[in-house]
């Protein structure tokens, strides 16, 4: 019976994985914050288009990134919690 390679993956490869991922978002959610930055410039200066962009892709875009992004440091956070705390028991 074969097994899925996903499935075969050690957890420090999922860990590296998950870590990966996480950084690839906070990468996107910064370029989507100077975007942000930017735009709100422009818009002071009556150029609205990249501001009137940005806020459409709001809901359907950023705030589901920031909202994966918070969840995935949060698992992140207890994996290396429980990790840290079962190395102690062990020693």
């Amino acid at each position: 019976m074969k097994i899925w390679p996903v499935l075969a993956m050690s957890l420090s490869t999922w860990k590296r994985w998950l870590d990966s991922f996480l950084i690839a978002l906070a990468l996107l959610m910064f370029a989507g914050f100077v975007w942000f930055v930017f735009s709100v410039t422009a818009a002071f200066f009556g150029i609205t288009l990249g501001y009137k962009l940005w806020l459409r892709l709001w809901l359907p875009w950023f705030q589901p990134l920031l909202g994966i992004l918070t969840a995935g440091a949060l698992l992140s956070g207890v994996w290396s919690w429980l990790s840290h705390n079962r190395d102690h028991q062990q020693s």
